[in-house]
């Protein structure tokens, strides 16, 4: 956030001269602008969709802050750096590893026992100042990218202008001995000149970079640094701009007035257009950026018809004082409040989360900031990283300790899991719904208890083949293959498809056991394979699922398996419509790759997709059983919101060739009318869509006879 709050800079008085220090109302006004988009956003995200620009306003004042504090002290040694670190020390440290050790407490216990490993290496990362990009990796992440948020995850805008604080003042330093060693910095206009250029150059190849990579790998792009620099450096653009001048710049106050509003607009208008579709950072983070860059460069004064005269007010006054704090609180009380009030949150959750976050803020910017800027604090540096390496190194052994919480948790529920395994139980998992077995209903601690459900997933993600990840990704969706069951068997079995595919693997390698069968995967991460464009964030994306179907239906085709078994989840429409009317195109895709094999003569099995929580209101299974413990039936769902069409065997019908089956399954997954989360006391899901391991390995009996029957005799 614009978190360096000693707003006394140059252009203070609104002329861009180089006044005594004062305070720069329309900055902090700028500030309660942002803090506000954000919070909003957060709490109601669809009364104000674009409310995410909010953190752009604060890299750009933060840019434009620290580089206005630089230019008028321009550091020209090593120790002028390791003073302004020191700063930065004592101004973020303090109220950031405060609220991230309050909220590894209040995850311990408050939070489902799924949410604390995430929250932990969050944390982690958020005391280092990393977390964006642990956050980046996580995005391209299929399954990752779809868990919860943490309350931590708003860490990583802070961490991307810690990683530009620790840059941008080396950068300041070099152009300043260039200056010097070129004679440049007797010469005031040529000084401007040469840092423009210096700075410049980085804002621009950030922003060529960040325009690239949005339209490459959007979700990455967001959160790495390189792409957000050019926001930062803009607003250090303009400090210079303003900084460094042989003369003040006076502007007509009308003319600023009309300036600071159209800015003020630009940042208020994309709040309220952009959404989560919009491609961001890219060029389109253009318009809050510069509408920022605007207001600060014009630096409008309070005259009646000015917005700074608005900015100036008290209660934007104040909101601005304690935006970092704002900005730290809000986001744990928003993803923590649920496990506190037992469910979704309401006006008055939200109306509670408000009044707190300004408590919190208020007493945090009094009692923690204030103290650590005050000149009664020491000021000696060796103290001051002695003392914030303590404080990280505190934060950094909680999550520790709750990972260790986590671990031992996870062991027992092995040791539990392992007990009902060699039970030999009829009624455990799927055969439970077996009608004459007259099983009871499932009560007491299911297994895998929550806490290892959640990590209950096939080989095929990356503990396969000396920890292989069997799964093609974004970008560029390559041919992933991965051998399960007997390697030296005369009869193959190819599974493809997607993640949906890929949640059979314990199955089929319980089958390939007993049958002496070699089963060959091809599994993508989100990707159906059906011979249609779907809709991805970028072209290049959609492209790259599509030659990944080309590719792995000839290569199927050519490698003449035994017997085929398609499974797809569909979670993306076709290019150029929405979901719900790419029902036909999906089946026309999938029609074209079954009838390719079919021509080839190959045995197929479609097996039908499986219903999945998230598609009803259960977005995680473990964290819902975390949270309410024994009661399952909050857990639960009607069949028909969770059961989803699959135009895959409707395609199967379309080809009417006997060597395309259907084997459905999901009578042994649901009952006629509801799905529970718990069935022969197994969980059945490991997140909102994917089948447990354990779950999957208990429907094997019944997809067994399915598959010797569609592969038919040896030749």
């Amino acid at each position: 956030m614009a978190t360096f709050a000693d707003s006394e800079v140059a252009s203070v008085d609104g002329t861009g001269a180089t006044a005594s220090p004062g305070k720069r109302t329309d900055i902090q006004g700028l500030r309660a602008i942002a803090v506000a988009l954000v919070v909003v956003y957060h709490l109601v995200p669809a009364a104000l969709t674009g409310g995410f620009v909010g953190v752009d306003v604060f890299f750009v004042v933060s840019g434009f802050l620290i580089t206005s504090h630089l230019l008028t002290r321009r550091p020209t040694r090593p120790r002028h750096l390791l003073e302004f670190w020191a700063r930065r020390i004592r101004r973020l440290l303090p109220a950031s590893l405060l609220v991230l050790l309050v909220t590894l407490v209040a995850t311990r216990w408050v939070a489902p026992v799924t949410q604390w490993e995430v929250t932990a290496r969050q944390s982690a990362a958020a005391a280092t100042y990393l977390v964006n990009w642990l956050l980046a990796n996580d995005s391209v992440d299929y399954l990752a990218a779809a868990s919860a948020p943490s309350p931590v995850q708003h860490f990583w805008s802070l961490s991307v202008e810690e990683q530009f604080y620790a840059g941008w003042p080396v950068l300041v330093l070099l152009v300043g001995h260039v200056a010097i060693a070129t004679r440049i910095a007797g010469s005031l206009r040529r000084l401007r000149l040469l840092f423009l250029v210096g700075l410049g150059l980085v804002v621009a190849l950030s922003f060529a970079w960040s325009v690239h990579l949005t339209a490459a790998n959007p979700a990455r792009a967001y959160f790495v640094t390189t792409t957000r620099i050019w926001e930062l450096g803009l607003g250090g653009l303009v400090a210079a701009l303003l900084v460094l001048r042989d003369r003040p710049l006076r502007l007509d106050p009308a003319l600023a007035a009309v300036a600071a509003w159209i800015g003020i607009a630009a940042i208020v208008w994309t709040g309220f257009t952009y959404t989560g579709s919009t491609p961001f950072p890219g060029w389109q983070a253009l318009v809050p950026v510069g509408g920022t860059a605007l207001v600060l460069g014009v630096a409008a004064g309070t005259q009646a018809w000015s917005p700074g005269r608005l900015l100036a007010l008290r209660p934007c006054q104040w909101l601005g004082d304690i935006s970092y704090s704002v900005y730290l609180w809000h986001w744990p009380l928003i993803v923590l409040a649920p496990a506190v009030s037992g469910g979704h949150r309401g006006a008055i959750d939200n109306g509670v989360i408000v009044v707190a976050t300004l408590v919190l803020a208020a007493l945090t910017k009094t009692y923690v900031e204030d103290v650590f800027r005050t000149p009664s604090w020491s000021r000696r540096l060796g103290q001051t990283y002695a003392l914030g390496a303590a404080g990280m190194a505190v934060v950094i052994a909680a999550a520790a300790l709750l990972v260790v919480d986590l671990h031992a948790r996870e062991d027992a529920a092995r040791s539990e899991l392992g007990r009902a395994l060699r039970s030999d139980d009829p009624c455990f998992g799927a055969g439970a719904l077996v009608a004459s077995r007259q099983c009871p209903p499932s009560t007491g601690d299911p297994v895998p208890a929550p806490v290892l459900a959640a990590l209950d997933k096939s080989a095929a993600y990356g503990s396969s083949d000396g920890g292989k990840d069997c799964f093609s990704a974004l970008p560029a969706y390559p041919t992933v293959q991965c051998v399960f069951g007997d390697r030296t068997a005369e009869r193959t079995v190819a599974l493809v498809g997607n993640s949906h595919a890929g949640q059979w693997v314990p199955a089929l390698q319980q089958i390939a056991r007993q049958q002496h069968w070699k089963v060959v995967t091809y599994l993508s991460s989100r990707c159906a394979l059906a011979d249609v464009r779907q809709q991805f964030d970028t072209a290049e994306q959609s492209t790259a699922c599509l030659d990944w179907v080309h590719r792995v239906t000839a290569r199927v085709g050519a490698e003449q398996p035994d017997l085929v078994v398609v499974a797809n989840r569909v979670s993306l429409p076709v290019e150029g419509a929405d979901l719900a009317d790419s029902a036909t195109p999906y089946e026309q895709g999938y029609e074209h790759v079954l009838r390719s094999w079919s021509d080839e003569h190959l045995p197929v099995v479609v097996l039908r997709d499986t219903p999945a929580p998230g598609d009803g209101d259960v977005p995680s299974v473990p964290d819902c059983l975390a949270s309410h413990g024994d009661d399952f039936a909050a857990c639960a769902g009607s069949r028909a919101d969770w059961e989803p069409a699959d135009p895959s065997v409707a395609a199967a019908g379309a080809i009417d060739s006997p060597s395309v089956d259907v084997v459905d399954l999901n009578d042994r997954i649901c009952g006629p009318r509801q799905c529970r989360p718990v069935v022969g006391g197994v969980v059945v899901y490991f997140d909102g869509s994917h089948l447990t391991a354990t779950y999957a390995r208990s429907l094997s009996p019944f997809l067994e006879p399915e598959l010797v029957a569609a592969m038919g005799p040896k030749p």
